[in-house]
Formats: C-alpha cells, structure tokens, sequence
C-alpha cells in the first residue's frame, strides 16, 4: 500500500480515499468489532479473527495490507508466535489498538510488535473510543501514531468518515502510554462514584491523575504534549466519566463492597487496568517514578486496603504546591 508522505494527513479529501484495501481485524470483542464495522463502512474487504473463529489465522491476514490488532495484552504474545509463521506482505502495515502492559516484558502492545516485526511500520491507535458508542453510529475521534509518517496517514485514510475523525501523531509511544495508564485512574474515579464522593471529587482526582500520568509517561520517553491529546486528557475523561467503561465498573463495583472476582464475572470481559496496575507498579518501582494514585489502586485491587481507606491515604497526603500547570515539573519525579 503506497501513500505518499508528502500528503496532508490531517487535511483529509474523504471522497479522495484510495481503492478498498484488504484489512484483517485481530480480535472479535467489542472493541474489534468496532473498527471492523469502521473499515467496512469505508469500502473495504474486512476479514476478522479470533482464537475461538473458524477462519485461520494465515487466511485472515493472507494479502492483508493492513493488520489491526485489537487483541487484549495478554493475547499479543500468543498471536505474534503464532503469525510469526505466516509470510505477510513486505509492506503490510500493523496497527496496533491494544491498551496495557505485558506482565513478562513490561511492554507495550506494539513494542512487542515491533520486536517481532522491525521491517514492518507499527502504527498505534489510540483515542477516547467507547466501542458500544461507536458501534452506535455516534461520532468520535482519535490519534494513530507512528515514526512512519506515510504509514500513520495511511492508517488515518483508511478509518476516517463523518463520524470517525482520525489525526496523527508522531508519538507512538506516548500515544500508548496515555491509553493504557488512564484505565488505572479510571478504577480509582469508579471509587469515587461508587461511594458517592461527588463530582469535585472526582473531578481533582481526574487532575491530579493527569499529572501522575505525564509524569510516568515523560519519564519512560513519551512526549509532555501528548498526554493533553485525545490519546491522553481525552481518553482520561472517556474513561473516568462512563459506566461504558469496564475500569471505571471494575471501581464503582469495589466500592459498593463487590469482589473483584465477582465483578470481572459480571462484566464477562477484560477490564485491562487490572492487569496494568500490578505491571505499572513494578516499572515505577524499578524506574524509581512516584506514582501516589496507581498505588492505592493497587492496594486496593490486591486487597489490602478497602475503598474508604484508599480516599483517606490520598485525602492526608502531605501539602503541597499545585505544579500540574508547569509540564516540566512532572519530569522532576515530583509526586502527585
């Protein structure tokens, strides 16, 4: 798939889109099937797979020019080994649309793909995107990133309509880091709601978590800018805001004094900031990354804390000058 990268990607000619291409979707949930109703209202020959589908995987992605994984953390590493074996176009793009950290290597989703694939251009996609309101026709918006530009616009081309409005970005790492860190906060702003805090609660939880977010992200590379983005600030709203939101469930249950074995039964689906919050907190311990609001999530996840005492530890947390407003203070290792 040739596109140019002299081309405006964020001055997209919808009527100027190139021919349908063959797209092969990762991954049958919500998510998944989203995008996959996405491509296929652009035209395009959508093919989808899951481990549980009659459809291969070698049949799926067989002349595919663009692969979408949508796949939960803990299915990337299988998949890859098992499409390792699988010769794919020499330029078949990988998008990778999975939020969360691999509990072995502590990688992204496309760090590991990009592992597997080097000559391959990676591209993230990432937004505040609740599938059941893009499965509905309502409109949304979101940032695919890569260090290849021409892949990114591709991508961007392919998925953009009136109701889905794609931009790009060169930061795919930070891209990542803001979707996959915000669904940590958003269990804890389902505490919140669950024990009836109220909305300026919630709301100085949400800010202060930015700056909890900015700090890790900048940190381990990503860029300050990118977690005020759609990727970052936007997908934190999203996702703190919606009982669609399997994380912000996954708190809101925990404070009305549910198990998190029941809850994860009720939602019969991920919720990956579970997952993440336990990876997150080995990376800030190694890294030496302050991070005072994932670690009473986690706390409270691994039961150790209850929610009430969760608030209380945040609530008596030593005074201090608000630094949120000065990005650069967020590199400092400042805590939240």
């Amino acid at each position: 798939m040739n596109v140019s990268s002299s081309a405006q990607p964020n001055e997209l000619d919808l009527d100027a889109i190139p021919a349908p291409i063959a797209i092969a979707i990762l991954g049958t949930g919500a998510w998944g099937s989203a995008l996959a109703t996405l491509a296929r209202k652009r035209g395009h020959q959508v093919r989808v797979w899951s481990r549980r589908g009659e459809a291969t995987l070698a049949e799926v992605v067989d002349s595919a020019a663009m692969i979408v994984s949508a796949l939960s953390i803990k299915g990337v590493p299988e998949t890859i080994a098992r499409l390792q074996s699988v010769q794919l176009l020499t330029d078949t793009i990988i998008v990778s649309a999975t939020k969360g950290l691999d509990s072995t290597t502590q990688f992204t989703a496309s760090q590991l793909w990009q592992a597997a694939y080097p000559n391959h251009p990676i591209v993230v996609l990432s937004g505040p995107n609740l599938s059941e309101e893009i499965q509905a026709g309502l409109p949304a918006a979101t940032v695919v990133a890569s260090h290849d530009r021409a892949a990114a616009a591709a991508v961007q081309a392919a998925l953009s309509s009136d109701r889905f409005r794609v931009y790009t970005n060169a930061d795919p790492f930070g891209t990542e880091l803001g979707g996959t860190l915000k669904n940590v906060i958003a269990i804890a702003a389902g505490v919140c709601d669950g024990l009836n805090l109220g909305t300026n609660a919630r709301s100085g939880l949400i800010t202060r978590a930015l700056a909890e977010i900015i700090r890790v992200g900048t940190q381990l590379g990503g860029k300050p800018e990118t977690f005020f983005g759609l990727s970052g600030l936007g997908d934190l709203l999203a996702t703190c805001t919606s009982a669609l939101s399997r994380n912000y469930r996954v708190g809101y249950g925990l404070a009305q004094g549910k198990t998190l074995e029941q809850i994860l039964t009720e939602l019969q689906s991920t919720a990956e900031g579970v997952n993440t919050t336990n990876v997150l907190i080995e990376l800030a311990d190694r890294k030496g990354i302050a991070v005072p609001v994932s670690h009473q999530v986690y706390l409270l996840l691994n039961g150790k804390i209850t929610p009430q005492q969760a608030v209380e530890a945040l609530m008596e947390r030593d005074l201090k000058q608000e630094m949120v407003e000065n990005i650069s203070s967020t590199q400092s290792g400042e805590s939240t």
